[in-house]
């Protein structure tokens, strides 16, 4: 199987001083996503969780909802001429009754690590409907700036692996609270956010109600459709979000939080469920 890292040697120059050294690098390799036998999707991430990833990847296609839709993943030996397992192919079974996209040449999707969208025909491909409302049940959820601010220190300390590499993005679930549910990195930002949610998928906490997905980079469209597809009510993102994350965000009732850097940040959309403090002042447009 394989690692989440690998070591290469690296000509080093620091103020005039040349030298050899190994460096850390992030591992990047190919995954192949069969869905019942059939292929599906191939992506680029970093080995590790492969099961999950591919599970979230069903989430957010719209294919998997509950646990007890999933029957098996495997990873699929005889990829190679010499039959032997390279765990770059995964195999999912879904029970009885699950309702399967229809796996056509045009349908196959190909994604990297920076983009999951790639050889879509249409935005109104990845228009998925979602299983569950956006919503925060019983009681409306509210967040302060002060909680939200805090979000990003408590995910930059918990990335092990960019700690060693320097070179993968993270994704992270806080509850309501601010407490860390769970944590991935990846290569690529939209496999991050696909082992969280295949990890949810798999213990049975569909949908994802009352939680904040924070990652490390921009929040892409794909992004923000991952997380209304999980349920998600609140996308937060160090980085911008694109103009059509911003008008998912608006139509589906998701909040979307950019520019997430310390006190400073930019409420996209569903600013209801920002709490600010009676009598704070708003500036002047």
């Amino acid at each position: 199987m394989g690692r989440a890292t690998e070591r290469r040697r690296v000509l080093r120059i620091r103020d005039g001083v040349v030298s050899e050294r190994p460096d850390t690098l992030v591992a990047e390799e190919p995954m192949e996503i069969r869905l019942n036998g059939r292929p599906l999707a191939i992506t680029m991430r970093t080995p590790g969780d492969d099961f999950a990833l591919a599970a979230g990847f069903l989430v957010s296609e719209g294919v998997l909802g509950a646990a007890d839709e999933l029957r098996n993943i495997v990873y699929c030996a005889g990829a190679t001429e010499d039959g032997s397992n390279t765990y770059n192919v995964v195999d999912v079974s879904t029970a009885p009754g699950v309702v399967l996209p229809d796996i056509t040449l045009e349908r196959n999707v190909y994604t990297t690590s920076s983009c999951g969208l790639c050889g879509k025909a249409s935005l109104d491909a990845v228009r998925t409907k979602g299983r569950w409302p956006v919503d925060d049940g019983p009681e409306p959820l509210r967040l302060t700036p002060e909680l939200l601010a805090e979000l990003p220190e408590r995910l930059r300390a918990s990335q092990r692996v960019f700690d060693r590499t320097g070179g993968l993005h993270a994704a992270a679930l806080f509850s309501e609270d601010g407490e860390l549910l769970d944590i991935r990195e990846d290569v690529g930002r939209h496999n991050a956010v696909d082992k969280l949610v295949g990890r949810a998928l798999q213990s049975g906490r569909l949908p994802l109600a009352r939680t904040v997905l924070l990652v490390s980079g921009r929040a892409s469209f794909e992004l923000a459709q991952k997380a209304v597809m999980a349920g998600i009510p609140v996308l937060a993102a160090v980085s911008a979000p694109s103009s059509l994350a911003v008008d998912l965000a608006a139509e589906t009732g998701l909040t979307l939080v950019g520019f997430l850097r310390g006190a400073s940040m930019n409420v996209y959309a569903g600013e209801h469920r920002v709490a600010l403090r009676a009598g704070v002042r708003r500036a002047a447009r």
